[in-house]
């Protein structure tokens, strides 16, 4: 099965790429007075780390064998990098690897237990395996984490997984917590617009959407979003110029054909 790309998450994975990994289990209790630092790393885990780095720069690329042999090999030399296995985890889940992808999500879980971007990428692998009902608690878990530095995104899964769910409220709930940490956020907006359609209330989709139809790049999914709230106001001519948008970069999309056979209530 493919599955969508963890983006939300990964990022914080790549700028961490292991730079602490098994520093604080190396202190011992006293030693409190001060925070870990990439100076305080053992041999073994700098050179995990460069491994994972290397990694992750061949997964950006797209090449994804060669950048899990860079894992395999970051594991060879640190059996217990949580980051690695978090990061083959994401690999696998791109690849349709769901298998692979889930026993590398826990194996990391099981090293680092209380990492937020663990629980909110595993929450996401859930949500597109179908499992949207057991994700919410890994996105709860995850924004209950002072550590965690991005709500945004964790809250934004979670109305994703909502809406999956059919659970309208919630999934508005969280998507309008997201929109206050991040207001500037274009997903966050595109599905605050989509809750509103959903809801009848087309002036405030149309508020939400608008935010994002500004962008210089659109997706095939917020133009059709666009289209029919445009289309529920009664605006013919916006409503034309962004179906002309739709029809020049995005002819062979779901979206496009939706929009050919009339399906605006879908």
């Amino acid at each position: 099965m493919k599955m969508t790309r963890c983006k939300s998450g990964f990022m914080a994975i790549i700028a961490a790429a292991g730079m602490l990994a098994g520093c604080a289990a190396n202190q011992s209790p006293g030693a409190q007075s001060e925070l870990p630092t990439s100076s305080d790393q053992t041999d073994i885990q700098k050179r995990a780390q460069i491994r994972l780095q290397l990694a992750v720069g061949y997964y950006q690329q797209g090449q994804m064998n060669v950048a899990l042999d860079e894992l395999k090999q970051a594991l060879q030399v640190d059996p217990d990098f949580a980051d690695a296995y978090s990061v083959r985890a994401l690999v696998y889940m791109d690849m349709g690897e769901a298998r692979l992808a889930e026993d590398n999500f826990l194996r990391a879980i099981k090293l680092a237990p209380n990492n937020p971007d663990l629980s909110n990428n595993y929450g996401w692998f859930l949500c597109q395996d179908g499992r949207a009902s057991q994700s919410i608690a890994y996105f709860e878990s995850t924004l209950k984490n002072r550590a965690y530095q991005s709500p945004a995104k964790a809250l934004n899964n979670a109305g994703v997984c909502s809406l999956k769910l059919k659970d309208a409220v919630a999934a508005e709930r969280y998507f309008t917590r997201a929109f206050q940490y991040d207001p500037g956020n274009l997903e966050t907006n595109a599905n605050l617009a989509k809750v509103y359609m959903g809801r009848g209330d087309h002036q405030q989709a149309r508020f939400y959407i608008g935010r994002v139809t500004k962008a210089d790049k659109l997706s095939a999914d917020v133009l059709w979003t666009a289209i029919k709230v445009e289309r529920k106001l009664g605006d013919r001519a916006t409503e034309t110029s962004l179906v002309t948008q739709l029809r020049r970069r995005y002819p062979n999309s779901q979206e496009f054909a939706s929009y050919l056979r009339g399906a605006f209530d879908e």
